[in-house]
């Protein structure tokens, strides 16, 4: 009998090398070894030719709350599991309790716990009537991050925090070692454009790009970067639309500042001129999406390294709050989490770059940026967390997968190239192609803890 409970052959993808004859060796739920040629025996071994082993994905921006009675825990971590995401880090603007105290993170991990198919992190926010002043609390609660916005969503839901309160929050976040992410867009530039847009009755797909253009996502970027250089806090675009602004993301991070850059699969995928224009409020996600030239700008900063990680920022809406002729009333946001692994694949091969990217940008970079030091490499003592694509070309039907809470998406029609076959979570499997885990599978994750 060996002493590997588990051993998958193939292609491995590591963040820096691709070893096409390569194996990866398991043995409680650790990985144990990763190889090249002739793989070692083991209780369970799967020969996948020349099938794609990636370490899992932890998707770094997910919304399963967002929506009461909709779609919860029961149904993103089903998508993600089928997805090869293996670990979900979710947004704390959830409708009817926003996460902002020690006791709010409890109350949900205790709601997601049962149902939980993968893995999960938290991340925590604030009560702007309260200040900073829960912020220690929740980092001894476990959360993995903060998430802020200098653009008011909603006063209760999801507030804006005005600059002065910004900086507080900033300061208070230094002390816990943990990063602060923000929502990039100003406030008062945006206002002023859809009242703009609301005037000259414009209506149609066009309304929500033009009621916030690019200097709208800039200006709030830009502060958000001053304000983490000014307190020594690591500050987080939680997604960019631009190519710009991973140029000035850049800029600070040569100048000494911690200072990291998220790019969503859709903005990787889908552009304006063609799928907004077709799918209208489908596609309506803030900030908003961009013409084909500024798609490919993205895929440049990939190449160049100039984008830290890649997130799916997903929400599954019901269709009716996606379906307005009135693109500013459609709710904004997208479900991802089934295909963003796939999508970026295909993006990637598509344009010569590099696999091992995608190791990076969805497994490596977010773990060490949630400190879930557990996470996010096919790493001898890492958890045995395991993505397998194989070369299966599908046309994506969100309703038929099966996977997801609803039937729609912006990706239907899509053709992927490489599917999701297998997926492992601590080496055990959690999605076989068509069956997912049981809930309760997945545990709540903490960050590490640094003197």
């Amino acid at each position: 009998m060996s002493d590997f409970d588990l051993v998958l052959s193939g292609t491995v993808v590591l963040p820096g090398l691709i070893i096409e004859d390569g194996y990866v060796a398991v043995r409680g739920g650790k990985v144990i070894h990763v190889g090249e040629g002739k793989a070692p025996s083991a209780h369970e071994r799967h020969e996948l030719g020349n099938a794609l082993i990636l370490p899992g994905a932890i998707d770094a921006q997910v919304h399963s709350l967002s929506q009461k009675d909709q779609e919860d825990f029961i149904w993103s971590t089903r998508s993600a599991a089928a997805g090869g995401v293996t670990t979900i880090v979710d947004m704390p603007y959830d409708e009817g309790n926003l996460v902002c105290s020690a006791e709010a993170v409890r109350v949900k991990v205790a709601h997601a716990s049962p149902q939980a198919r993968v893995d999960f992190a938290l991340y925590g926010t604030i009560n702007p009537e309260e200040g900073a002043t829960r912020i220690a609390e929740q980092a001894e609660a476990g959360v993995a991050a903060f998430k802020f916005s200098t653009f008011g969503t909603d006063p209760i839901r999801f507030p804006r925090i005005p600059p002065a309160l910004l900086e507080e929050c900033f300061a208070a976040v230094a002390k816990t070692g943990l990063t602060a992410g923000v929502h990039n867009e100003d406030d008062e530039m945006v206002r002023a454009a859809m009242a703009k847009v609301e005037a000259a009755g414009i209506t149609d797909y066009r309304a929500h790009a033009l009621s916030r253009p690019p200097l709208t996502e800039l200006l709030a970027s830009l502060q958000i970067y001053e304000t983490g250089a000014a307190t020594g806090c690591p500050a987080h675009v939680v997604h960019c639309s631009l190519g710009r602004g991973y140029e000035i993301a850049r800029t600070y991070r040569d100048q000494g500042y911690a200072a990291t850059i998220e790019c969503c699969i859709h903005y990787l995928t889908l552009d304006e001129e063609n799928d907004v224009a077709r799918l209208g409020g489908k596609a309506k996600i803030n900030p908003p999406i961009r013409p084909r030239a500024e798609v490919e700008k993205l895929w440049e900063h990939v190449r160049a390294g100039n984008v830290t990680l890649v997130s799916t920022d997903h929400v599954s809406w019901s269709e009716n709050r996606k379906k307005s002729a009135s693109m500013l009333a459609n709710a904004s946001g997208v479900p991802g989490l089934e295909v963003m692994v796939p999508l970026f694949v295909k993006g990637a091969l598509q344009r010569d770059i590099p696999l091992t990217w995608a190791a990076r940008l969805m497994a490596e970079n977010p773990a060490k940026h949630f400190r879930l030091a557990q996470k996010g490499a096919l790493t001898a003592g890492k958890d045995a967390d395991i993505t397998v694509l194989f070369p299966r070309p599908t046309r994506y039907d969100a309703a038929a997968s099966g996977h997801n809470v609803v039937g729609w998406s912006p990706y239907n029609g899509i053709e992927l190239p490489w599917t999701v076959g297998l997926t492992y979570l601590r080496g055990q499997q959690v999605f076989d192609g068509t069956t997912v885990a049981e809930p309760g599978t997945g545990r709540f994750v903490r960050p590490e803890v640094r003197a």
